[in-house]
């Protein structure tokens, strides 16, 4: 590294701590994700911004989330777009603060904070969402909406929107809008051989979470599952305490799992899906116009995050193929031999259907709902 590149180094560390210092930690964060820390000038004006934005605002709106705001270069959760957006579709009514990166926690953790409105608004998955609003939990049912356009039709639909919105709202919630990241996939560990037919699975260990719907689906495919707490799943894989896992390939270049993987196969089963959620209480106290422009931001932040889904795919996929990972796409012939051995339509899941949705009507409106092309079209892998 030059004398140069120390220099802006020194400079970026330095306005950072600056701005932090300063109690303007949202206006760091703009700053460096804009790759504006290196100028003083320009570290100055974007906090001068951020401080007029919030002075000017009639309302603070918190947006925690999990992954720090460069990660949506392959994990596309769009939270510094989703600030901008609220600012602006709420005509500076509202002023954005950021907490990336777990500062205020993940996981379920965000899920609380926002039922009980320590903060108005977090970014977490469906399947952390699920404890607090069961229904959610629909999507984790096998090849029910597993590829990327069946799960933007479903949730985009009337069908979701009379049959779950209402639910989500009884728990205290209001589902902004739901992000696409990708499938969940199947990664195996170092040394271990490509799975591309539910025969490759017998004897695989297969780190799940503790959802009760994957542990049954990665049993119905021949795996034994094994329950692994996300913080522990790295050395478990490492290890070998696990032999195989299934975040979307986004997740795992984010995570650093390139390093201890060896193959990589898309079997589409389930969504690894998010969704920005918001204390229904709060949001029910803004004036109309203000909901409306939240409302808005969301919809388009939604159009933005499908149009980056196979830009951030692709360079996850390049990240981990760089450590030697190989990449497997199933063919029509395949995947219906993954959707035969444990998808949804199997009697093993009815129970799951009947406890979730209600009963086996709504649930057949869903399952159409999810079948029928809606207004937004989103690319899979």
């Amino acid at each position: 590294m030059d004398s140069r590149d120390n220099e802006l180094k020194s400079a970026e560390r330095r306005n950072f701590l600056k701005l932090v210092g300063s109690g303007g930690f949202t206006a760091a964060m703009v700053a460096g994700a804009g790759g504006m820390l290196w100028s003083d000038e320009a570290a100055a004006q974007t906090a001068q911004e951020e401080r007029e934005r919030e002075a000017a605002a009639d309302h603070i709106m918190t947006i925690a989330t999990a992954y720090v705001l460069g990660a949506t270069r392959s994990y596309p959760i769009m939270q510094l777009d989703l600030k901008e957006n609220i600012q602006n579709m709420t005509n500076g009514k509202v002023y954005v603060r950021l907490a990336p990166g777990g500062q205020l926690g993940a996981g379920g953790a965000l899920v609380q904070a926002v039922q009980g409105g320590t903060i108005q608004c977090a970014q977490h998955s469906l399947s952390n969402f699920a404890p607090f609003a069961s229904v959610v939990d629909l999507i984790n049912l096998p090849y029910f909406c597993g590829s990327n356009q069946r799960f933007t039709n479903l949730t985009s639909s009337e069908a979701w929107k009379s049959e779950v919105d209402p639910k989500i709202a009884a728990a205290g919630f209001k589902a902004l809008f739901y992000i696409v990241i990708d499938p969940r996939v199947v990664a195996v560990r170092q040394g271990g051989d490509a799975i591309i037919t539910p025969a490759d699975m017998a004897g695989v260990k297969f780190r799940v979470p503790g959802s009760a719907m994957l542990q049954q689906y990665y049993r119905l495919v021949g795996a034994n599952p094994t329950p692994v707490a996300w913080g522990e799943t790295p050395s478990a894989i490492r290890q070998g305490v696990a032999d195989a896992l299934d975040p979307s390939v986004g997740a795992l270049h984010v995570f650093g799992f390139g390093e201890i993987l060896s193959h990589v196969t898309f079997t589409q089963a389930v969504p690894d899906s998010q969704v920005y959620s918001i204390n229904i209480e709060w949001f029910d106290s803004l004036p109309m116009d203000v909901k409306e422009g939240i409302e808005f931001a969301g919809e388009v932040t939604q159009g933005q995050n499908l149009s980056k889904v196979p830009s951030a795919r692709s360079y996850a996929m390049s990240q981990l193929m760089e450590n030697g990972v190989e990449f497997h796409s199933l063919s029509d012939d395949q995947l219906a031999e993954w959707k035969e051995a444990g998808g949804y339509q199997r009697s093993d899941w009815d129970q799951f259907k009947v406890d979730l949705a209600g009963d086996m009507d709504t649930f057949a409106r869903l399952e159409e709902a999810a079948g029928t092309m809606g207004r937004y079209y989103v690319h899979d892998a």
